[in-house]
């Protein structure tokens, strides 16, 4: 779990990122998963845009991420989210075995 400090220095890292998802009127699918799985695999960080035509609640799509991404609630700015998981780590093994 993050505490204030560390949420405080992930708000100020996002500052420059825009929204690289967008979840629109279907709300969360798998498709959206899969998209989140690849971004987090990519990046720490991720930005969320919530549209005016997704029927959920932002913060019952936060935590249904949250829950199946295994990643943490940031902040929830207006209509957008921010998300962090940290990146998976390489395994030392595989580097000295090739």
């Amino acid at each position: 779990m993050l505490s204030g400090k560390e949420k405080r220095q992930l708000r100020a890292e996002a500052n420059q990122l825009k929204p690289s998802v967008m979840i629109g009127k279907e709300g969360v699918t798998p498709r959206l998963m899969d998209f989140l799985e690849e971004s987090f695999n990519k990046r720490e960080l991720v930005k969320l845009k919530v549209l005016e035509s997704c029927p959920q609640e932002i913060g019952k799509i936060a935590g249904q991420i949250c829950t199946l991404k295994n990643s943490e609630l940031v902040q929830i700015l207006g209509r957008t989210l921010l998300l962090y998981r940290p990146l998976p780590q390489k395994s030392d093994n595989a580097a000295n075995e090739g």
